[in-house]
C-alpha cells in the first residue's frame, strides 16, 4: 500500500506507533489450494508432454492462468489489510482498489480482549476485540500477528493520551506559577523588579 495514502489519513501531529497485518498463516491458508492446483497442472502437463510426445505443456500453461490470478488476488488482499495504532486511534484498512477504513478513537476504547488458541500461542497469532463507546460497539481483529504487542501498544497509547489530556486540563496553582516566574528570573528572562511585580499580583489573588 502506498505510504502516501496512509499519511493522508493522519491528522495533524498524529503519529503511527505500530503497523501490522494478519498472521502469515492467513495468507498461507488462502493460497494453499491455488498452489496445489498449479503443481498438479504442471505435473500433468509435463507428464503428458513426455509420455505422449505431445505439446500439452502449452495447454497446461494456459490452465495456470486462473489459479495464478486468484493467488495474486489473495496475496494482494492480505497485503492491503493493515491494522495500525496511532497516538490517537486504532485504524483498520482493507481493500485492494476500493478502500475500507474503520477507526476507533482511543478515547472511546472501554476495554480490550485478546484471545489466543493453543496453536496461536505457539505461532504467535490471535484475535483482538476492542470494545468502544461508539455506535459500532465492537471491533474484532481476527488472527493478528503478535497480538500481545498490538494490545500493549494500544493500551500504552491510550494511557499516554489520557495523561496528556489530564495534564492539559489541570490549571497551574499560584505557587506553581510563581515557581515558573522564578525560573525565568534565574535565567535572566525577567528582571528582579518584573518578578516581584508579577509575584505580588499573583499573591493578591489568594
Amino acid at each position: 500500500m502506498p505510504k502516501g495514502y496512509i499519511q493522508r489519513m493522519l491528522a495533524e501531529k498524529e503519529e503511527i506507533l505500530l503497523m501490522t497485518r494478519q498472521h502469515w498463516f492467513v495468507l498461507a491458508s488462502a493460497i494453499t489450494l491455488e498452489i496445489v492446483f498449479i503443481i498438479v497442472i504442471l505435473a500433468a502437463g509435463i507428464t503428458a508432454a513426455v509420455l505422449l510426445a505431445n505439446p500439452l505443456i502449452a495447454i497446461s500453461l494456459v490452465l495456470l492462468v486462473l489459479p495464478g490470478i486468484t493467488m495474486t488476488h489473495d496475496i494482494m488482499v492480505w497485503a492491503n489489510r493493515q491494522y495500525m495504532v496511532t497516538n490517537r486511534r486504532v485504524i483498520q484498512i482493507s481493500g485492494v482498489i476500493n478502500k475500507s477504513v474503520i477507526d476507533s478513537s482511543l478515547e472511546k476504547v472501554n476495554d480490550v480482549k485478546m484471545t489466543q488458541s493453543f496453536f496461536g500461542r505457539i505461532f504467535d497469532y490471535g484475535d483482538v476485540e476492542i470494545l468502544t463507546a461508539s455506535e459500532l460497539g465492537v471491533n474484532l481483529f481476527k488472527r493478528l500477528g503478535d497480538p500481545v504487542h498490538f494490545k500493549t501498544a494500544m493500551l500504552n497509547a491510550k494511557e499516554q493520551l489520557e495523561r496528556g489530556v489530564v495534564e492539559k486540563e489541570r490549571e497551574l496553582t499560584i505557587p506553581e506559577l510563581i515557581a515558573q516566574l522564578d525560573q525565568l528570573r534565574q535565567k535572566g528572562i525577567l528582571t528582579d523588579e518584573e518578578f516581584l511585580t508579577k509575584k505580588t499580583a499573583l499573591l493578591a489573588k489568594i
